[in-house]
């Protein structure tokens, strides 16, 4: 049989590159003023191979592809980039 149908695996889980609204680069660690879900201020995790932003409030957690704008396709978040707990 040819294997015309055969699912090809992707080499390695990249995740995609996130920005804010401001177009600022977001990566693992980053601290945002969430502006969806009454989040406040959170922390962008990886947890089993996707993005999720946490809460420092509350503890929740919502996935990144909750927060996309669908205009400009980036985060609705905004990065806080002088934060200290």
């Amino acid at each position: 049989m040819l294997n015309l149908f055969k699912r090809q695996r992707s080499k390695g889980n990249k995740l995609p590159a996130l920005q804010d609204l401001d177009k600022n680069p977001l990566q693992e660690g980053d601290v945002v003023e969430a502006l969806r879900y009454n989040l406040g201020k959170s922390r962008l995790l990886v947890i089993d191979e996707a993005y999720v932003y946490e809460s420092l409030d509350t503890g929740e957690q919502v996935h990144y592809t909750r927060m996309i704008d669908a205009i400009t396709e980036c985060q609705k978040v905004k990065k806080l980039t002088d934060f200290s707990e």
